[in-house]
């Protein structure tokens, strides 16, 4: 039976840091998202008040509703910014097995990568749908669909 490799406790301690971290960002950034909502975009996001763009639209029975789209704080960097490290830490739970293949350590980080960006794309659509020039306008000031600097 093969084994995992050893990893000290330097980088043991290191990758746990790294993968708590991960989780904190994607909990953090899923809290501003929730606040910023139901507070209207009246609160503080990074100790000020968020930029946010009034976004109109028509729902399927022809009514005029109005969404806030948040553009601030983690949802500045990207439009999907939380999936970034929700990918990471699944990364990091998968690399204590380091070499020991591929399917079994890394099978569940590249299906959620894979999972999470075609997830995107279709958000992008579907909101570019619902919001139009609303959502260009996001878009524009928010131009990195996960990554920043990777359009």
């Amino acid at each position: 039976v093969e084994h995992c490799p050893e990893w000290s406790p330097t980088g043991a301690v290191a990758l746990f840091l790294c993968g708590a971290t991960m989780v904190f960002i994607n909990y953090d950034s899923d809290n501003q998202r929730y606040v910023f909502r139901q507070t209207k975009g009246q609160c503080k996001i990074w100790g000020k008040i968020p930029n946010k763009i009034i976004a109109q639209y028509t729902t399927s029975g022809g009514l005029q509703r109005e969404s806030l789209l948040l553009v601030d704080g983690w949802w500045k960097i990207s439009r999907h910014f939380h999936y970034m490290p929700e990918i990471l830490a699944s990364l990091c739970w998968s690399l204590p097995a380091w070499n020991t293949g591929f399917v079994g350590p890394y099978f569940y980080v590249v299906y959620l990568t894979i999972l999470l960006v075609d997830r995107a794309y279709r958000d992008d659509d579907r909101c570019s749908k619902k919001y139009g020039i609303y959502w260009k306008q996001y878009c524009d000031q928010v131009p990195y669909k996960i990554v920043p600097g990777i359009v």
